[in-house]
């Protein structure tokens, strides 16, 4: 497919008043004469890595009997019906699941660090570095792999990376166990000195995502004249289309309306929770949705339209925080997250905990469907886009890191082929996928953590029948 119409900048951005609205790909940004499919993607591989804390019922003696993680065949072959890993069989092609892996460096190393592991872990899952145990300022863990890829990838896009959460952050003082809170309350390291704060409120992340340039007291302005930030780019939008095939029309106004439906939900949580009626989470932010299902959509909403239009192609995301007590009545279970996960070790316990990890899966394929049916390229965002998704704990009844979960979603732009379980050996490093990963972003990293190998992500192991 060759186009021959007037070429347009990547980087064309539509402005107004504290407004900068960057555009999805379009054919018209394809140089003349230049073949499509050369053009539209290529290098420009997206990353979203997800971290859950608590580890999974699949990590328990029971839980691994009964494949509550994991499926019970490796290779391609895979059966995830008893799986918390179920509602992502639409995806399978998409799915390359890595089980059995431990994250060492999550555990205590010295008589102090001992009942410290919900306070350093979630510093381990990107890092896989064994966090200095302090409650002060002089924090010291690793830098973490999404950094690593925004140092690469980050100064072609307005904005390098973008941290996202779902919990209440203190990022101030110590927590417990002598750790600083800031270890509980990040993933992302741009160093090993210096975490990165993450942003909770989905109208703060929209605001930095469309208002890239703005001063804080252009965006006070705009949002005082309770407007849509459409209505500050009516005529940049209307002379763009001026210029625009059909095809690019129907993208542009696609795109636009999902920036407008995902900005009118934020508002109708911001006139709910502004509403003076009890809240479930009375300390949120105004902007924050009391339902958990709500408020991740709207997370994910955000960095689906921020890889489509480029704005930044790095995005880390903490779905829990942990000893979060949260409750999720919606999966069938009234116990706390934390409560559930100390679970005795007892099998109706246990399968309740199973619901909650189901539970949390549950959001994963809205994200995953958005990604596919947004169009990059000659593909779709899910063909060029790398998901991680783990906890760096394993069976949190005894605050062990051993058969931790991971898997990974995407074909990251062809290099991840998908459609796989592999099932390392005993002992292997976390870091071991990790550093494949890195290799699948175009990262020459000999290691990472403690890792002992980059494992293949691609290579299918001699298969193993179910039992």
């Amino acid at each position: 497919m060759f186009i021959a119409q007037k070429h347009l900048s990547r980087r064309t951005a539509l402005k107004g008043l504290g407004v900068t609205v960057a555009l999805p790909f379009l054919e018209a940004m394809v140089p003349a004469r230049t073949a499509l499919a050369r053009t539209a993607a290529s290098g420009k591989v997206r990353l979203a890595a997800i971290e859950m804390v608590h580890g999974s019922a699949g990590a328990t003696a029971v839980g691994l009997q009964k494949h509550m993680w994991s499926p019970a065949a490796t290779g391609r072959n895979f059966d995830l019906t008893p799986s918390s890993l179920a509602p992502l069989e639409p995806f399978r092609d998409y799915l390359t699941i890595v089980s059995n892996t431990d994250v060492r460096n999550a555990e205590a190393f010295e008589l102090p660090e001992i009942g410290g592991d919900h306070f350093r872990s979630s510093a381990v899952f990107l890092t896989q570095c064994h966090p200095k145990q302090t409650q002060g300022s002089d924090v010291v863990a690793g830098t973490s792999l999404d950094q690593f890829y925004a140092k690469k990838v980050g100064g072609e896009t307005p904005i390098p990376s973008m941290q996202l959460c779902i919990e209440a952050i203190d990022q101030a003082g110590g927590c417990a166990y002598g750790y600083s809170c800031v270890y509980t309350d990040t993933v992302s390291w741009a160093s090993p000195s210096e975490p990165l704060p993450m942003i909770r409120d989905p109208r703060a992340a929209f605001d930095q995502l469309f208002g890239v340039g703005a001063t804080p007291a252009e965006r006070a302005t705009r949002r005082k004249r309770d407007k849509s930030i459409l209505d500050f780019i009516t005529g940049e939008v209307a002379k763009l289309q001026r210029d625009l095939g059909p095809a690019d029309k129907a993208r542009l106004t696609e795109y636009l309306d999902d920036v407008r439906e995902i900005e009118r939900r934020i508002q109708k949580v911001e006139a709910s929770n502004s509403s003076g009626d009890p809240r479930e989470l009375p300390g949120a932010p105004v902007g924050v949705p009391d339902a958990f299902a709500e408020h991740v959509k709207l997370m994910f909403d955000l960095q689906a339209v921020a890889f489509a239009s480029d704005i930044t192609r790095v995005f880390s995301f903490k779905m829990g925080r942990d000893g979060s007590s949260r409750a999720y009545p919606e999966s069938g279970v009234n116990a706390g997250f934390h409560p559930a996960s100390h679970h005795q070790d007892r099998e109706e316990r246990i399968r309740e905990f199973q619901k909650i990890n189901t539970y949390h899966i549950q959001q994963l394929p809205y994200f995953l469907d958005k990604l596919k049916s947004t169009p990059d390229g000659d593909g779709n965002l899910l063909d060029n886009t790398l998901i991680i998704y783990g906890s760096p704990m394993g069976n949190s009844n005894v605050h062990n890191h051993k058969r931790c979960p991971l898997f990974f979603a995407g074909h990251a732009g062809g290099a991840l082929k998908g459609g796989l379980h592999i099932k390392t050996a005993d002992g292997t490093p976390m870091a071991n996928p990790l550093l494949g990963a890195m290799h699948v972003l175009g990262l020459d990293a000999p290691t990472f953590g403690d890792s002992t190998g980059a494992l293949d992500l691609n290579a299918a192991p001699e298969a193993t029948a179910a039992f």
